[in-house]
């Protein structure tokens, strides 16, 4: 036996194997670390396991530069694994819930940024409307009650301009009294038909003076001129004093829904005048009786209708005041008064 060999068997401190574990579970010391432990394993030890019969899913953890044990430490008790599957789907709901939060400030923002005048056809009535269905025929002001023994069934209309003036005068000899005399006697009798009490009035009748009754409304039409190719449409408005602010905007509404429904007119608000909200008639009549006026028309674009088809223009506002007065619900409430 030669001097070498014998020295190694004299040696106290056997070398270890790579792969050989400590039967007593003791840490390497970080220097006592083999330099060839520290290299990269992508190469070296993957061909090393080859040779030495090793399977590659068979492979021990791998051993940092930094003397850190390849061990892994048993897992406490109860604790559960967590699996990939598990990290993405927390990982989802985290960004749907983002998703879904940002969406929510948009609109927020956007909806208080957004004036009700700015949004087409009283989008937002809309949308409520398309959510709740059921909600769409009560959309309306409630009536203010009327004192006892007040003749609520009573109605009056005032032709426009008779017994004053002929109103608008057309190239084609047309005059507005004409048209306006004549819608409002199809509404007289179509409002005696249904139970009310109906009577006709002069322009500057002297019985408008604390006149009262359930509901007393104007007929009128529009200018002969042509002013633009937007100069089409009705116009309505209501006595906006204290004492009937619910019942005139209530009237409005049921006037301006059912006309445009029942004519095919657009209602043309943005058009309306201080001789309308300031009409003569509402500041002589009775506090408790409400009142309205409206522009049935123009007489220049809208000529058609208003002299081949009276009695369907007096159909829309029927349809109207008996919407106002029996409390009827309307399809849009934000029509503009």
């Amino acid at each position: 036996m030669s001097r070498e060999m014998h020295q190694i068997d004299e040696d106290p401190k056997p070398r270890k194997s790579r792969f050989s574990s400590d039967s007593h579970g003791s840490e390497p010391e970080p220097e006592q670390v083999r330099p060839e432990a520290s290299i990269d394993p992508d190469d070296v030890n993957y061909r090393e396991d080859n040779q030495a019969g090793i399977r590659p899913e068979a492979r021990m953890p791998e051993t940092s530069a930094r003397g850190q044990s390849s061990r892994r430490e048993p897992a406490p008790e109860g604790a559960t694994r967590s699996h990939p599957g598990q990290g993405i789907g927390r990982l989802f709901v985290q960004v749907i819930s983002s998703v879904i939060g940002v969406g929510v400030i948009t609109a927020t923002l956007f909806s208080l940024w957004m004036p009700g005048s700015l949004m087409p056809g009283n989008l937002q009535n809309r949308m409520a409307q398309a959510a709740n269905p059921s909600q769409a025929e009560v959309l309306t002001v409630t009536s203010a009650p009327l004192p006892m023994g007040f003749p609520a069934k009573k109605i009056g209309i005032v032709v426009g301009h008779r017994g004053s003036d002929s109103g608008a005068v057309c190239s084609n000899g047309l005059t507005e009294l004409e048209v306006n005399s004549n819608v409002a006697t199809f509404a007289q009798m179509k409002l005696i038909d249904m139970g009310y009490d109906v009577e006709l009035l002069d322009e500057f009748d002297p019985r408008l003076k604390d006149y009262q009754a359930g509901l007393l409304f104007s007929i009128h039409a529009d200018s002969c001129d042509y002013i633009n190719d937007s100069a089409t449409g009705f116009k309505v408005s209501a006595a906006l004093s204290e004492t009937k602010s619910e019942n005139s905007a209530r009237l409005v509404q049921c006037v301006a829904d059912r006309y445009s429904n029942i004519t095919g007119l657009r209602y043309h608000y943005q058009s309306v005048t201080n001789d309308m909200t300031r009409y003569h008639a509402f500041s002589e009549i009775d506090p408790n009786t409400t009142a309205g006026i409206i522009e049935i028309g123009f007489l220049n674009l809208d000529q058609e209708i208003l002299t081949s088809n009276p009695e369907l223009l007096a159909d829309g506002i029927v349809a109207g005041i008996k919407c106002y007065m029996n409390n009827e619900g309307v399809s849009d409430s934000g029509v503009q008064p």
